[in-house]
């Protein structure tokens, strides 16, 4: 059976719907609901047809129209069959790390590997002449390193929105800290990739320094994101970070950034 996978970004509009419908389908005809309803009903070999759906929560009447059109053409038969998906979509980044104007589910990013943008947030302190990290313990449920100690804020940065406004509502769903914009400090990027199962990760991190004073037992993390959270001194992370004991998925080079932005 062919899978046709088509993406419709509540973003877009009616034109570049329909136009990311006809590109999938190849078929240059399908210009509106009537050319749609036309071609999905002259297909003839076995045809499953994955709706991807943007999550935000706006309305957008011709996607609604379009999901419409392939429930009611695909209903009832066994060689059309039509599965719809909610996900986040993300902008892709070029070869050149360049952000660019197309989106695209991240379920889909994370199979194929491609190119895309997130924020790093390490929250810091200084004490007895050390840099001590906030290092948050991944859930046992994330698809990507689970279990592992990481960054103390990370997330994706989702499709029309820049990299300080995602910062600062990761470090709130996942820590429960209220942060303010103009108190992160913007170090660099840098570029992380790992395979874990099925999850072929590719991405470009905005990486922030926070530094403001935090009561890290006062912090409300959210379970299904994170297990636990703990300073450590970095030298001490850099010592033992290649040890089996220490299951980590810490950026050497964000370590190395971060010292660099301090001292």
């Amino acid at each position: 059976m062919d899978i046709i996978e088509i993406y419709l970004n509540k973003l877009a509009s009616a034109e570049e719907l329909y136009k990311e419908i006809s590109e999938k389908l190849g078929d240059p005809a399908v210009l509106d609901r009537e050319t749609l309803k036309r071609s999905i009903n002259c297909r003839k070999a076995p045809v499953e047809y994955r709706l991807y759906i943007s999550d935000e929560n706006i309305s957008n009447t011709t996607a609604d129209e379009i999901l419409d059109i392939f429930q009611t053409c695909t209903g009832g038969k066994t060689d059309l069959t039509a599965k719809f998906i909610t996900d986040e979509f993300l902008n892709l980044l070029d070869e050149s790390e360049r952000l660019t104007q197309k989106s695209k589910p991240r379920s889909l990013i994370h199979r194929d590997g491609d190119l895309h943008a997130v924020v790093h947030v390490w929250i810091i302190r200084r004490k007895d002449m050390g840099i001590y990290v906030l290092l948050q313990k991944r859930s046992g449920s994330k698809l990507i390193n689970p279990g592992c100690y990481d960054v103390s804020v990370a997330g994706h940065i989702v499709q029309g929105t820049e990299p300080g406004k995602t910062a600062v509502r990761e470090a709130y769903e996942e820590l429960g800290l209220v942060i303010k914009r103009e108190k992160l400090s913007f170090i660099g990027v840098h570029r992380n990739s790992c395979r874990c199962g099925a999850v072929n990760d590719n991405e470009l991190a905005a990486v922030y320094v926070y530094s403001e004073n935090i009561d890290a037992d006062s912090l409300v993390i959210s379970e299904d994101e994170v297990s636990e959270v703990c300073w450590a001194e970095i030298d001490e992370i850099l010592a033992a970070i290649d040890n089996d004991k220490f299951l980590n998925c810490i950026s050497l080079e964000e370590l190395a950034m971060i010292k660099k932005a301090v001292f």
